[in-house]
């Protein structure tokens, strides 16, 4: 089992199995004699196999496929598995330590390296990764050599800069690139690739998807190469390809937030039609006391001084949880209702019940951000617990419709 994992079954006696979000005060000792035990994170098979198939759906009249991204989770098998019974035809990975993962699990789909290889780590991806998304010449000879030694032609796809100014290359050595590519034993020119609201949050639009089309004709018409991808981005892009009338040479999105999370990356707004609940953090309450504080608290890091959404006053009831910064990232954390953040420390998270003191050994959940998805997941004190709830066939709650990104 990895290394990061404890993963364990669910109760079967009904508790927790809608996932909602709140405060359970008698659940813990229950669950205590079903293994269950906290920190973890509760992971609904369901809801991330029906957001995958609901986007795949919207996209294929579009003529755009979905690769699913299991790099916030670790590269966690069954996570990718509902991907792929969702609809999504590959899996796409930034660490080979997720790849090996992912097929010692048996995965047998393509799996695509999307973080520009290590020169040092170009024999396993090379072994391991059916394509891998490049930028640079010298990476890609790595490549080749590696594939030569073992008979394999590893399939290469060209990062093009197109605003993010994370990686990517620049537009006016992209032919060059390729004609270098496409003469080199070894590997093959599979397609280009763009990304964007990473690094630079702007969102691509009409105009800039349009200008990555024609970069992908013309590296045609200069080189003679079909290209069989066009990777238009990531899950910032839903919005555009789903709202396009244009034509367009995209034909593949890489989606990881929008699948696991259903929220728009750039503005966090939920995705209309899908579930955002699929993940969710469960923490022990340690402490439960109501303490006095003479005087305002002064808050040692800066950083923190803008999150202490709860003010000091006499007589302050609080709640320790056991969990902290060095477990997630306490800032992408959802208060659940009735629940206020007063801050955090490395092992330790502070909060206030508005409406009632929480007893110790009680639990209270939480959902993430993609950042605190991304932390949680690694952390080796989180037991992950799989539910295999599918096939999900239920779309969310029509009261979660009030506050969503219009996707059709």
């Amino acid at each position: 089992m990895h290394s990061r994992d404890r993963c364990v079954e669910p109760p079967r006696d009904g508790t927790r199995g809608d996932g909602a979000v709140g405060i359970s005060g008698t659940a813990h000792c229950a669950r205590h004699g079903h293994g269950m035990t906290a920190p973890r994170i509760e992971i609904e098979l369901g809801k991330i196999q029906y957001n995958t198939r609901h986007i795949v759906t919207q996209l294929r009249a579009h003529g755009i496929g979905v690769t699913g991204v299991t790099k916030a989770v670790c590269g966690h098998p069954a996570v990718a598995r509902a991907m792929l019974d969702g609809g999504a035809t590959g899996l796409a990975e930034s660490r080979i330590t997720n790849v090996v993962r992912l097929l010692g699990a048996g995965m047998t789909c393509p799996i695509a390296m999307i973080r520009t290889p290590m020169k040092s780590q170009a024999e396993l991806v090379s072994q391991d990764c059916v394509t891998s998304y490049n930028t640079e010449i010298e990476v890609v000879m790595c490549l080749a050599a590696a594939a030569r030694k073992t008979g394999k032609i590893h399939g290469i796809v060209l990062m093009v800069e197109m605003g993010d100014m994370r990686e990517g290359i620049m537009s006016a050595d992209l032919t060059a690139f390729a004609r270098d590519v496409l003469a080199t034993t070894g590997v093959s020119l599979k397609g280009i690739g763009a990304n964007f609201a990473c690094l630079g949050g702007v969102a691509p639009d009409a105009v800039t998807m349009a200008r990555f089309s024609a970069i992908a004709t013309d590296i045609e018409g200069a080189t003679g190469c079909k290209l069989d991808t066009v990777s238009g981005g990531n899950s910032a892009n839903l919005p555009w390809a789903l709202a396009s009338r244009e034509l367009s040479r995209v034909n593949d999105l890489r989606l990881g937030e929008a699948i696991l999370l259903g929220v728009d990356p750039l503005s966090g707004i939920r995705i209309d039609g899908l579930h955002t609940d699929a993940f969710t953090l469960i923490a022990e309450v340690i402490e439960s006391k109501v303490k006095a504080t003479s005087g305002s608290l002064a808050v040692a890091d800066p950083a923190w001084r803008g999150l202490r959404l709860v003010p000091d006053n006499d007589h302050c009831p609080r709640s320790l949880l056991a969990i902290g910064q060095q477990d997630t990232d306490v800032t992408g954390l959802e208060m659940p209702e009735g629940v206020a953040f007063v801050g955090a420390t490395s092992d330790h998270l502070v909060i206030r019940a508005v409406n009632s003191a929480l007893s110790v050994g009680s639990e209270v959940s939480f959902q993430m951000n993609y950042g605190a998805l991304m932390r949680a997941m690694n952390s080796p004190d989180i037991t992950k617990v799989v539910r295999h709830d599918w096939p999900f066939t239920s779309a969310p709650s029509s009261s979660y419709r009030n506050q969503c990104l219009e996707t059709a």
